[in-house]
């Protein structure tokens, strides 16, 4: 019998992104034999950028930076690193519902209902990717998404940014923030916004409201 229910995990430890991978691969094909549970792993990655399945090698602007990752997952380039809280989500679609745009649209949905929980007002934008604030005339976004399916077995996911240093974007064109020159889109954090959540604070947060979008 396939194992029920949504195994929760967190490390505490800055986890190498190769290793989330191989990580995640091994989950996502334990899943889909009915040999383990679905899991949200909450973590943390080192200065890191990765590059998705649409990135443009111009959109790399700083080469030498930081480590470059090659990925699966959908978009462009995007940053991880301390400060930020990425969450994986390796979920059977064939048990919930095997369609891309309504998961992803789930995804901007717990992300925009956690962020709730701070006074934060995080909205979807048009043609471009990810959670995006309003801010005196711009909008900057908060958080980012990418995700692939192995035979309709989610992983990767999602990364909010708590509290990092926002300087290392600019090592990257950001997924869906460089549409032109002078465009007034930028990267932003709770921190920026002057709210002191922790990890935990978001962590709590954020199984709350998947309880609400995925469960119900």
């Amino acid at each position: 019998m396939p194992n029920t229910g949504v195994e929760w995990r967190a490390s505490d430890q800055l986890v190498p992104y190769l290793h989330a991978v191989q990580e995640m691969e091994a989950r996502v094909k334990a899943i889909r034999e009915g040999n383990a549970q679905e899991m949200v792993w909450l973590l943390e990655h080192p200065p890191l950028y990765t590059a998705g399945t649409s990135a443009r090698p111009g959109d790399l602007l700083v080469p030498d930076r930081f480590p470059v990752f090659q990925t699966g997952r959908g978009g462009q380039f995007t940053y991880h690193g301390p400060g930020q809280r990425v969450a994986y989500v390796m979920l059977d679609l064939n048990r919930r519902n095997p369609d891309i745009r309504c998961f992803v649209r789930n995804l901007e949905e717990w992300i925009i209902r956690s962020l709730r929980h701070f006074g934060v007002t995080a909205e979807r934008r048009e043609k471009r990717i990810g959670l995006w604030v309003a801010n005196n005339g711009r909008e900057d976004k908060i958080a980012a998404i990418g995700v692939r399916l192995r035979k309709w077995v989610s992983y990767h996911g999602v990364a909010i940014n708590v509290e990092p240093d926002l300087s290392h974007f600019s090592g990257i064109i950001p997924c869906g923030i460089a549409d032109g020159p002078g465009q007034p889109f930028g990267v932003t954090s709770l921190a920026k916004l002057g709210i002191t959540a922790t990890m935990a604070d978001l962590d709590l947060a954020l199984k709350a409201e998947f309880e609400e979008v995925f469960e119900r």
